[in-house]
């Protein structure tokens, strides 16, 4: 399979993932309380199937090129780099006019919102470092820090995941032991969850999970399905299963390895020329995923505070209408910040970067 080729079923993937931790964080906003029902209040797994996909797909996509000796790891970052920081950037400057307004017309807000001291660690995206003092400014941009993390000490990833190339059942049992080990090990030394941490010790949560996205990507290219019932039937029950992780209210870790051997089915069942979950409206909304995460908490904000002055909604219980259109409202506006600032920035920064490579091509050759 061309590297180059995009799995249409994963990027469907990420809209659920994405929908997942929306539906954690918006909850409240329809019940006025912060008890979820079990799946819901699981939401915020979502983000290390984020992370398990980012393993996968970015060795799909590199993997061949650092085997080949022909990895460019600063085109690499800088595409990476294309690919989060102008919606981040966005974002950060957006939540800080809104927090800035709300100031100037006296109304009061979270002092955290406008941490200034976290600034400096947000526009370097390594707040997820432990580097950012409080969860200021847009906090699920955490996980775009941790990805940074993950970015950087990618050739690691792909070296070790090359060491396993022919042994890939090998490589995926070390991998779900990193996962088992070091979400025990970590609660052990901390009596918290690894899978809850964000600011803190963000760049420790992605490890496992990213490694984990690496090894399934190993064994998928190893292992490539030859039926499509026998990968459709391994799909379901690994959903299932994991579903079960979730409301039997398993450990996080085995939530995570389900979700993990999920993805490996629904891969396997694309290879074999499956359309499901290809479909042109869920392949479109996985590509505005990244858009709704990173505005789903300033976007709630707004509409939340505004329908509260409107409505007289109490405590920011909103009605199940109200929160309906929070959500699609939400769509609506990552649509357009997807076509307007995301991918409109990402091709200029990759731009950038052709024009410079061809002028410097131009200079060596003069």
């Amino acid at each position: 399979m061309n590297p180059a080729e995009n799995l249409r079923a994963l990027t469907s993937l990420r809209f659920f993932a994405a929908l997942w931790v929306i539906l954690f964080h918006y909850w409240p906003d329809l019940t006025g309380s912060l008890v979820r029902p079990i799946f819901i209040d699981k939401g915020y797994l979502g983000v290390d199937l984020f992370f398990i996909l980012s393993g996968f797909i970015l060795c799909h996509v590199y993997r061949g090129a650092v085997e080949a000796g022909r990895f460019d790891y600063g085109g690499f970052l800088w595409n990476r780099l294309a690919r989060v920081y102008p919606l981040h950037l966005a974002t950060l400057i957006g939540i800080g006019t809104m927090a800035l307004a709300a100031i100037g017309l006296g109304f009061s807000i979270d002092p955290n919102i406008l941490g200034w001291r976290s600034l400096p660690a947000n526009l370097t995206l390594t707040q997820a470092w432990g580097l950012a003092p409080t969860a200021s400014w847009n906090h699920p941009s955490w996980s775009i820090s941790a990805e940074w993390f993950a970015y950087l000490t990618f050739p690691i990833f792909a070296f070790v995941a090359l060491k396993l190339k022919h042994r890939p059942s090998l490589g995926l049992v070390l991998a779900v032991g990193l996962v088992l080990g070091v979400n025990a090990g970590f609660l052990a030394l901390t009596d918290e969850k690894l899978t809850e941490a964000t600011i803190s010790w963000g760049a420790l949560r992605i490890v496992p999970s990213f490694a984990y996205g690496c090894a399934l990507y190993g064994y998928w290219v190893a292992r490539p399905a030859q039926n499509r019932r026998k990968a459709l039937l391994g799909a379901l029950f690994s959903g299932t299963l994991t579903i079960f992780f979730i409301t039997d209210q398993g450990s996080d870790s085995l939530v995570v390895l389900g979700l993990g051997l999920t993805l490996l089915f629904l891969a396997q069942l694309a290879k074999t020329g499956s359309a499901l979950l290809a479909q042109p409206p869920l392949v479109y909304l996985g590509e505005i995923s990244y858009s709704m995460y990173m505005i789903c908490i300033p976007w709630n904000l707004a509409f939340v505070n505004t329908m509260t002055r409107i409505f007289e909604v109490k405590d920011g219980h909103l009605t199940f209408s109200l929160w309906l259109v929070l959500i699609l409202g939400l769509i609506l506006l990552s649509a357009l910040s997807y076509h307007f600032i995301e991918n409109p920035a990402r091709k200029r920064m990759k731009l950038m970067a052709t024009a410079r490579a061809t002028h410097q091509a131009e200079q060596a050759g003069a």
